[in-house]
């Protein structure tokens, strides 16, 4: 599982490649070849067939998402771009959601293969998807310049890396909780509290729902509230639901987990856009590279420290705890001290001053609570 996550971390120079030859050419060839070594692995003549052959295709796929939010953002303008993140955020839900029920309700019948094997659907319609997208008039317009940057491991110019490294951080310190969160928790929930397939698959459902109602809440939020408010206050529910659904209740999975996808919901329009509006079109696809590399690495960190309190603790919500709540109770800090960003951010600067407040005041009284908590852990062990 960690062997998979790190594949994705060849995404970086992947998606760098759209600051050179275009947005368009490198998302289509990207989730080409990804769907295809999907596809392949569902063939393979063996286990370790299959790994090697998905991982392969990890990375193509990982940088197509990654170049398709900056695609959005780029097609649209300040006021719509928010709404374009939220849309993108939207499918990736909506597929992955259907994998999801597909998996619960036909587990048996279709088996791995079979599920993998369904990345041909999307295959086929890439053809009539590659007649509608359309090349962003922004990078049209800077791929006349004479000059262009060499197309090696997104290289981002020292004026941006201290905005990167904060972006960066933000995406790593909340993989840690959607790493465990997405590979664990299907298994936790069949294997520890055994919720049936049915039940698994109605969670599913239900928590797309919302999701799709926390879309259109973030939205709205990153728009009169301000992006980096409105996503430091989703990423401190998103740690507060992981730790409820790995509960060890049947009911706090369910709550968990719904609720995580609500607030993960409110939190991809809102991120996607304040990223996106921090960084010229130049540099876009090289930081949406490193974006997804801080991920991959966050989620690593999250799998094996998770794993690790586990078999510490014997308590998968008190490993939840110690894992999730850490790194996610200071970066909403930094994300709600906000640079003068225009007329909407100025309005907002008086409640992003006193989340800021109140989130750290927040994050230092849980740091302590989780050191006295870990010192009777060690001390027990």
């Amino acid at each position: 599982m960690t062997a998979l996550r790190l594949a994705s971390l060849a995404a970086l120079p992947l998606a760098g490649l759209a600051d050179r030859f275009g947005r368009r050419p490198t998302i289509l060839i990207n989730c080409a070849l990804g769907l295809a070594l999907t596809i392949a692995a569902a063939a393979s003549p063996g286990y370790w067939w299959f790994v090697a052959i998905f991982a392969l295709g990890r990375p193509f796929l990982s940088a197509t998402a990654a170049v398709a939010q900056v695609m959005a953002a780029e097609l649209t303008g300040a006021s719509d771009r928010a709404k374009a993140v939220a849309l993108i955020a939207a499918g990736y839900s909506l597929g992955a959601g259907i994998t999801a029920v597909v998996h619960s309700l036909a587990a048996t019948a279709l088996g791995f293969r079979g599920t993998f094997a369904l990345a041909i659907v999307p295959m086929a319609f890439l053809p009539l998807i590659s007649r509608w997208l359309v090349e962003p008039d922004r990078f049209a317009i800077l791929a006349t310049a004479p000059q262009h940057p060499v197309p090696v491991l997104g290289a981002i110019a020292p004026r941006f890396r201290r905005r990167l490294a904060i972006v960066a951080a933000l995406a790593f310190a909340l993989s840690i909780i959607t790493g465990p969160a997405n590979s664990f928790l299907f298994l936790y929930a069949q294997n520890v509290v055994r919720l049936s397939g049915v039940v698994t698959a109605a969670m599913v459902v239900a928590a797309g729902t919302l999701g799709l109602v926390g879309l259109v809440i973030g939205r709205w939020l990153a728009d009169h509230w301000g992006r980096r408010l409105t996503a430091a206050v989703a990423m401190v529910a998103i740690a507060l639901c992981g730790v409820v659904a790995y509960s060890a209740s049947r009911p706090a999975l369910v709550v968990g987990y719904v609720l995580g996808i609500l607030a993960g919901a409110v939190f991809a329009p809102a991120a996607g856009a304040f990223v996106n509006e921090l960084f010229p079109t130049s540099v876009r696809a090289s930081v949406a590279g490193w974006q997804t590399i801080a991920g991959v690495l966050g989620a690593v960190t999250g799998l094996l420290a998770f794993g690790a309190m586990v078999d510490m603790s014997d308590h998968f919500g008190l490993a939840a705890l110690l894992t999730f709540v850490p790194p996610n109770v200071r970066g909403p800090a930094v994300l709600a001290a906000p640079r003068n960003q225009g007329p909407r951010a100025r309005r907002a600067l008086a409640r992003h001053h006193l989340t800021a407040l109140v989130v750290n005041e927040l994050g230092e009284e849980i740091s302590r609570r989780l050191d006295k908590v870990s010192a009777v852990l060690i001390a027990n062990h």
